[in-house]
């Protein structure tokens, strides 16, 4: 019996950078094989595998005054199925649900994801708890997972 090692090696091909000002928390690669996303807290931007020194602003949250600042982008990806669908998250426990074909930026949901509560039940530490850290299509693109600090949460 002779024993064959097999070694991977990944080779950088192309460097996508200088399109985000903060932490990126996500990448999601698109399903029709040309384009991924990439997200960092106030912003989404599309790119094309093939086009690595420009890309498309799709989402942009940020404030015109950086005081206004209620939220912030903490997780994006999309549908695994349909290329013209993704799904973001927020700080303050939402999930955000785009359509690309709507519009260029897409300032605007097509469906809107959120756990409601109680009026004045709110506070800095609710708030906290609240922010989803991450989400995931299921296969089959029908179901979000959505994890925050203390639970996992599948969105219909």
């Amino acid at each position: 019996v002779t024993s064959q090692e097999t070694s991977l090696a990944a080779n950088c091909r192309r460097v996508y950078a200088h399109a985000h000002d903060y932490h990126i928390n996500s990448i999601s690669n698109n399903s029709d094989g040309e384009t991924f996303i990439s997200a960092d807290d106030l912003r989404i931007n599309l790119w094309n595998l093939e086009i690595s020194n420009q890309s498309f602003n799709i989402v942009d949250v940020k404030p015109t005054n950086m005081e206004d600042l209620t939220e912030v982008i903490t997780s994006a990806e999309f549908h695994p199925s349909h290329c013209n669908t993704l799904a973001y998250s927020s700080s303050k426990g939402s999930i955000r649900l785009v359509d690309l074909r709507q519009s260029a930026l897409c300032d605007t949901h097509s469906k809107l994801f959120e756990q409601h509560e109680a009026p004045g039940s709110r506070s800095f530490f609710t708030e906290i708890i609240a922010s989803i850290s991450d989400i995931k299509f299921s296969m089959d693109g029908r179901h979000i997972l959505s994890r925050d600090y203390m639970t996992l949460k599948v969105s219909f």
